[in-house]
């Protein structure tokens, strides 16, 4: 999935029909026994970001394969490595969602009003 084109694929999909009034940000996944790498178009951005925090829970979410108990999921992105940990209560039931990894100041910046 390195070579896939997220940025024309993800700009196709965020202004097709369905989503190009409102926009969307568009998550690609590729996965394997306990983790996932994940590439992101988002919008407003209208480009790709090297990490979307509500999409790499959500993929995990959604890659989730433990019935009940505490899940962990490793995720791999283009700005470093994360998990997403939860506690799966039964079909598309979720609780105790937690983003973990580095958090890196990137920006400051002032405004004069």
């Amino acid at each position: 999935m390195r070579n896939y084109d997220v940025v024309r694929v993800g700009k196709e999909i965020r202004y097709s029909n369905g989503f190009k009034k409102e926009g969307i940000n568009v998550n690609f996944v590729e996965g394997d026994e306990d983790k996932i790498f994940v590439r992101t178009y988002e919008r407003g951005v209208e480009d790709e970001t090297l990490s979307c925090g509500t999409g790499v829970t959500a993929a995990a979410l959604v890659y989730a394969h433990n019935d009940n108990g505490f899940n962990h999921v490793e995720v791999k992105t283009l700005g470093g490595k994360l998990a997403v940990e939860f506690d799966k209560k039964g079909e598309n039931i979720f609780e105790n969602i937690w983003l973990c990894g580095p958090a890196d100041f990137v920006f400051k910046g002032e405004a004069e009003i």
